[in-house]
């Protein structure tokens, strides 16, 4: 029997699964997000090979990918599915990154590389950037009020996300431990791509925020601080005893639970936090 013959050492295939495995979420820590944008574009690619060249991806050699049939593919792309140019510069720059890491590896095709890094990203018009005015800004961070805990943790967050430029995900992201409390105080944001940016805070929201971290109240959930219950090591004899100690205890948790969960924060005077959006928005609105 006749011993099966080695695959051939450019294989698409083999490289491309050291790229995501090894390149990608092993040397550059790359985020989920990032790994599953660069696995669509490649996806797409193979798709392309398999139906307009012939090749299937289990076929596909390193040599296949060369600079005409990159560029029949980006043709493609905006041609027969409708993508933007935005759309094509990012499945351009998959592709460029697949090629440096295999250049790396295999040197002999250094030269077909270069050539695929040479073709050009198409210029995007750029995005047209408005302001709110300082109606608009007074009106957008008084919306949460400051009824209830909830709405002042509301009202700081939306003040700190104008503030500091955040996106939803990133505020959602924040630790107590990403407040760094001085002067002026710093905000630690977690953006794409394992990014972190240390974002100054301004003297307004600064003491919304530090208000906040200071008198904000625990959650009544489960390990809430609330103690339990301590139980007795006596035997209690009499069964009529029991359900009036227990409805006693009851009532005892439900007092601590009001207790841990008031209206308002202690300590934390909502009047003042009017002034203090106020002074933001001034601060935030352009021309002011």
């Amino acid at each position: 029997m006749s011993p099966r013959p080695a695959p051939p050492p450019d294989l698409a295939g083999r490289w491309l699964s050291k790229f995501f495995a090894s390149h990608l979420a092993g040397e550059r820590a790359a985020s989920p997000r990032t790994i599953s944008s660069y696995r669509d574009a490649i996806k797409l690619l193979l798709t392309w090979f398999r139906d307009a060249e012939q090749i299937p991806p289990e076929k596909l050699r390193l040599a296949d990918i060369d600079r005409a049939r990159v560029l029949r593919f980006l043709d493609w792309l905006e041609a027969e599915r409708g993508c933007s140019a935005s759309s094509r510069n990012q499945r351009l720059a998959v592709i460029k990154s697949f090629c440096r890491y295999t250049a790396v590896e295999q040197p002999d095709h250094l030269d077909q590389v270069t050539q695929i890094l040479a073709i050009r990203q198409k210029n995007t018009p750029a995005p047209q950037l408005g302001h709110l005015t300082g109606d608009e800004v007074k009106a957008l961070l008084a919306e949460p009020g400051t009824a209830s805990p909830r709405a002042v943790r509301d009202t700081v967050l939306l003040a700190l996300a104008y503030d500091t430029g955040a996106r939803v995900q990133e505020l959602c992201d924040l630790n107590v431990t990403d407040i760094r409390r001085g002067s002026p105080m710093t905000a630690v944001i977690h953006g794409k791509g394992s990014k972190v940016r240390y974002v100054p805070v301004m003297g307004p929201t600064a003491q919304l925020m530090g208000g906040y971290l200071d008198h904000r109240g625990r959650h009544p959930g489960v390990g809430a601080g609330i103690p339990r219950p301590a139980r007795t090591r006596r035997r209690v004899h009499h069964r009529d005893l029991r359900p009036r100690r227990r409805r006693g205890q009851a009532q005892g948790d439900r007092e601590r639970l009001r207790a841990a969960h008031t209206r308002h924060l202690p300590g934390l005077d909502p009047r003042l936090i009017p002034d203090h959006l106020a002074r933001l928005a001034r601060a935030l609105t352009p021309g002011t």
